[in-house]
């Protein structure tokens, strides 16, 4: 095979396949990228047996004699490719799977493997394509998977819940300290799917998704599979089996104190309170909420912090500590100006939730020494 890209064409291909090559594996074939033209066009695939990429490369096929597929390792491919000028790539192979690499001045020469080895993408069924913006998509990956577990002893938590009932499209992530949920209305009415996507293939999705409103992504499931179809690329994923936990028996809408608070301000008030923990220390952020206004304290080894900001109140006074990180994390995904927060007491997990509900964060308290306050 003979074929020809622009740098910046091929390198962002490579880019998006490398996410499903394998760093951690017992077989050599998994470290590999493969470049197929087969199909009359260039495609680069990688695949860790959890995880498969396929996509497209702009550029010109000049020869199709020899070989129509060849694996290479990525890691050296895709560092060859990285350095070179930013001009056109040419890439030959041989029938002793040497693949040669040129461009302008350089020439790269380097050994390929037969692709035979390399296991092949499972070509699903595509039923019941749901479709969705790439930047629908991507919100709603990044305003819930911080809170999946990287615990691997608990494999349920370290994927996400989508659950698809008609029109709703609702997708849930939590780590046994937290719950995230997100809900969208789709375009059209579906049956009922409910699988478990695995975190990892989430988070390497996210990074590929253009984030434009534009932009379109289709989704097929089936027992064992989750298929994501972009403009160029394919991504497929296991699916992690078991049963999710029952979410809706965690979540209640009762209350004795609701706050209504600048997002930004809370945000900015805990991310200083966090100057004066280490990352070894575990300690609370007290929320102190009194009449129309709010206390957060913090006390630590380093020193101590208080601050107050005015928020608009409902119900009871009440004294509570939190994870500051945890705080964090939500308030960073949130777009409205104001986030509302409802609580019942100090040992009762808290939830900031819109009053369409679209969204809902549940983080559980921590307990605190009475004498620090």
């Amino acid at each position: 095979m003979k074929i020809v890209s622009k740098k910046s064409d091929l390198l962002n291909s490579v880019n998006i396949v490398l996410r499903a090559v394998s760093s951690k594996t017992t077989l050599p074939i998994l470290e590999c990228m493969v470049i197929d033209i087969s199909n009359g066009q260039i495609k680069l695939i990688s695949n860790d047996m959890e995880l498969a990429i396929e996509t497209i490369v702009k550029g010109d096929i000049i020869d199709d004699q020899g070989n129509k597929m060849i694996a290479v390792s990525a890691k050296v491919f895709s560092e060859i490719i990285r350095k070179l000028s930013d001009n056109d790539i040419m890439i030959q192979t041989d029938e002793n799977y040497m693949v040669t690499i040129l461009c302008e001045k350089a020439k790269f020469t380097i050994a390929g493997k037969s692709a035979d080895e390399f296991p092949t993408i499972p070509r699903i069924e595509k039923q019941q394509p749901i479709i969705l913006s790439q930047f629908t998509l991507k919100e709603i990956i990044r305003q819930t998977v911080f809170s999946i577990s990287d615990n691997e002893s608990n494999k349920i938590m370290t994927g996400e819940l989508f659950e698809i009932n008609k029109d709703e499209f609702r997708v849930v992530s939590l780590d046994g300290h937290r719950i995230s949920i997100r809900k969208i209305k789709l375009k059209e009415n579906y049956g009922t799917i409910k699988v478990i996507v695995p975190g990892k293939t989430l988070i390497e999705i996210s990074k590929i998704l253009s984030g434009e409103i534009a932009d379109e992504a289709t989704l097929y499931f089936t027992d064992k599979h989750v298929l994501f179809e972009l403009e160029d690329t394919i991504v497929l994923s296991r699916l992690i089996e078991g049963e999710y936990y029952k979410i809706n028996q965690m979540l209640s809408n009762d209350y004795e104190t609701k706050v209504v608070i600048n997002k930004k301000e809370f945000f900015n008030c805990i991310d200083r309170s966090t100057l004066l923990i280490k990352e070894s220390e575990k300690k609370p952020i007290i929320v102190g909420v009194k009449d129309n206004n709010m206390e957060l304290k913090i006390n630590s080894n380093i020193g101590s912090m208080k601050e107050e900001i005015d928020i608009t109140k409902e119900g009871k006074d009440i004294l509570i500590g939190f994870n500051p990180k945890f705080l964090m994390d939500v308030l960073r995904v949130v777009d409205d100006e104001e986030v509302t927060i409802y609580l019942i007491n100090p040992k009762s997990p808290c939830f900031i939730k819109d009053k369409e509900e679209s969204y809902i964060y549940l983080i559980l308290p921590v307990n605190f020494n009475a004498a620090s306050v």
